[in-house]
């Protein structure tokens, strides 16, 4: 069954391509909000903090701090909305999701970025 729902994925759902980023990177996702009739593009920049799921069912969760409130937003990759990802700076982190992160403040928020 598994490899039926698996064939039909890879078949009938259009997969966008995206740069491959992980945990601890900083990137910039724009995607586009419809108000009434309207479209605009709106983008969340902040750092990943886990990528989870695998193929049609792929969703990645972003932190960005909006003044003093962290703000968690969660992406389907396979949304309809998503127009692009920009990596703006890769992290480096030992673990694949950061969930620790949430509890550092100031300093002890930051991230060692990979030089390439």
């Amino acid at each position: 069954m598994e490899d039926l729902v698996k064939f039909v994925q890879d078949e009938f759902v259009t997969k966008k391509e995206f740069p491959e980023f992980s945990a601890g990177d900083t990137i910039t996702v724009y995607y586009e909000i419809k108000e009434g009739e309207k479209t605009r593009t709106q983008f969340f920049r902040g750092v990943v903090i886990q990528r989870r799921g695998q193929g049609a069912s792929e969703t990645f969760t972003i932190r960005k701090m909006s003044g003093t409130v962290g703000v968690e937003r969660i992406f389907p990759i396979n949304m309809p909305a998503l127009q692009k990802i920009e990596i703006n700076k890769k992290g480096k982190v030992r673990r694949a999701r950061i969930f620790y992160f949430r509890g550092l403040r100031g300093k002890k928020a930051r991230i060692k970025e990979v030089r390439s």
